[in-house]
Order: structure tokens, then sequence, then C-alpha cells
């Protein structure tokens, strides 16, 4: 059973940074491809980065202000996330997946969501 838990949301205000982590139960957590998604009200869920051996990618939305990384010893992947913007509040979700790709379809496991608020 793989479980992916969430940590590190929170409020914050505009050009500030939080940390995510999502602690993942996966043997082969290397083999994985470990994403990060987003939902904001009422929009769809939406790609933000992920990551499998040192081999990142990101939406175009962020690239340059988060920076997601994987500890394999930790089984853990963090979004780091910087000059925050209030169109980043949202709640997000951590994703594990075999294949590599940027849509909801290519990842298995789903952590509950952590909120992220962005305040103006």
């Amino acid at each position: 059973q793989v479980q992916l838990i969430e940590s590190g949301g929170g409020l914050v205000q505009a050009g500030g940074s939080l940390r995510l982590a999502c602690a993942a139960s996966i043997r082969t957590f290397s083999t994985y491809v470990m994403g990060w998604f987003r939902q904001a009200p009422g929009k769809e869920r939406e790609f933000v980065a992920a990551t499998r051996s040192g081999a990142s990618f990101y939406a175009d939305s962020v690239r340059g202000r988060f920076t997601i990384s994987g500890d394999n010893a930790e089984n853990t992947v963090y979004l780091q996330m910087s000059s925050l913007k209030p169109e980043d509040t949202a709640v997000y979700y951590c994703a594990a997946g075999i294949i590599r790709g940027s849509s909801q379809r290519h990842y298995d496991y789903w952590g509950q969501g952590t909120q992220v608020t962005v305040s103006s």
C-alpha cells in the first residue's frame, strides 16, 4: 500500500517562500517519478513540477521560482517555493508514478493535499 503524506503548507505573504515535503512509503522510491500538482478554487488540477533521479521539469508558471528535489535515503520529495504570488494559492498534491509526464493520468498514487495560501 503506497502512501504519500504532504506537509509544509500554510499562509505566506506575496514574495515569501515555503517548502513542501512529501513522505512516500514506496520501497523503490528512486524508480518513481515524483510530482507536485495544485488545484485552486474553481479550477482544474494542474501540473507544477516532477522529478526522478535528479531529472526535473516544471510548469512554465513556476519555472525559476520553484525547485523540486528528492531525497532517496528519506523517500521524500520537496517543493521549494519562492517569490510566491497570490495566484499560487491552491491545494498542493504530491503524486507518484512510473511514466514521466505532466498529465494526471501518468500518476498512480496521490496524497491528500496541503493548502498553500499567498496573501497580497
